[in-house]
């Protein structure tokens, strides 16, 4: 097996059967808070009993102020050659000014590992968790299909005159028709594939731009949108502007099942429908290209301010570890985590961001030693 140098990788194996049965999982803390919150999901994957290895990784802002290294040159086809997932904590440190360290390994293993589908579910485990009223659990199970290689996020543009009161800053918003399509096609498989947690199907998907103002990009998506949703008429195609999105989601987030929509847009109303499941806190998101090595990420991100504090919310990073699991087809582990977690919510063996009394190393524990005695 080839592995990165050794600087850049402490190897922690979890015994639990023999090697050649093992999936292989890449773990990236990162910065902040993702140091924390990423050990304890790691904890809890060991106490599921899944077939799995690990392998730690120290990129991050701490390596990179050390010698100025993001990612060593194969990075990324080491992690795509050697491992089945990777699960990353956060990224961002107000050491690092222009934050080159969270562009080059975020960005850049989305981007060069063609990581197509950022995969959000929104579930509301506790009607406690939800600041709207009357909201019960069954009310808030939907999934946010997010295009995660092109738009305002390709960084393509640039600014002239900067600095003067002459200055033109330009930001291309790039959608290809092959981008689009598969962003598409992967929601409506998703919905396919994917029941709700009551098991009854998915049978809706929507799409979401502002094709009134972007004519032209979202020209593309509207056409592409109906000629996919043509080749699915057992599901209902549906589409709404993005504001009204935001509106209905607060309002009433009922009718929603499975949202696709852009980079930028995706971005933006996953962070809304946190809010939902009790905060950023409790979200977790998969970076899927299918058949490929894919990435796990909770939806939070570094969070310095309380870095280090013991305070930090485990529950996304156990809940992403989870997805993660799923994906490599472990899921009666996936499904021990899950109701660990939720019974954790219950009785309130939680941060306090999500109404308990736990640090985020007591809040891992509470949910290993439930998932290993029961």
């Amino acid at each position: 097996m080839k592995i990165a140098p050794k600087r850049f990788l402490s190897p922690i194996v979890l015994p639990f059967s023999p090697v050649g049965q093992k999936k292989r999982i890449a773990i990236i803390p990162g910065d902040g808070i993702g140091k924390e919150v990423i050990p304890e999901a790691v904890k809890v994957i060991a106490a599921a009993g899944a077939e799995v290895e690990t392998a730690q990784f120290d990129w991050g802002a701490d390596r990179y102020l050390a010698d100025g290294i993001t990612v060593p040159p194969d990075g990324f086809a080491m992690l795509e050659r050697d491992f089945d997932a990777i699960l990353v904590g956060a990224f961002g440190d107000p050491r690092v000014k222009t934050n080159i360290h969270a562009k080059e390994i975020l960005l850049g293993m989305r981007f060069k590992m063609d990581l197509y589908a950022n995969v959000r579910p929104v579930r509301l485990l506790d009607a406690a968790l939800c600041p709207l009223k009357g909201i019960e659990p069954k009310d808030v199970d939907f999934a946010v299909i997010r295009e995660n290689t092109e738009g305002v996020y390709t960084d393509a543009g640039g600014v002239f005159k900067q600095g003067t009161p002459d200055e033109i800053a330009v930001q291309e918003d790039i959608n290809t028709r092959k981008g689009v399509e598969r962003i598409i096609r992967f929601a409506f498989e998703y919905c396919e594939r994917h029941t709700k947690i009551d098991g009854s199907p998915r049978n809706r998907v929507l799409m979401c731009d502002k094709s009134n103002a972007m004519t032209y990009a979202g020209g593309l998506w509207q056409r592409v949108f109906r000629e996919v949703g043509g080749e699915h008429p057992q599901i209902k195609s549906e589409h709404m502007y993005v504001d009204a999105l935001c509106m209905q989601m607060v309002r009433d987030p009922r009718p929603f099942d499975v949202i696709v929509t852009n980079n930028m847009f995706g971005d933006i109303i996953t962070d809304l429908a946190a809010g939902l499941q009790g905060g950023l806190g409790m979200a977790a998101s998969g970076n899927i290209h299918p058949g490929k090595t894919s990435m796990f990420e909770p939806v939070h991100g570094s969070a310095p301010l309380i870095a280090g504090k013991n305070i930090a919310n485990p529950f996304g990073a156990i809940l992403t570890a989870a997805m993660m699991l799923r994906h490599l087809g472990f899921d009666g582990q996936t499904d021990r985590i899950e109701a660990a977690v939720l019974e954790a919510v219950r009785q309130k063996k939680t941060t306090q961001d999500v109404g308990g009394a736990l640090g985020t190393r007591e809040a891992g524990e509470w949910v290993a030693k439930k998932i290993s005695h029961g």
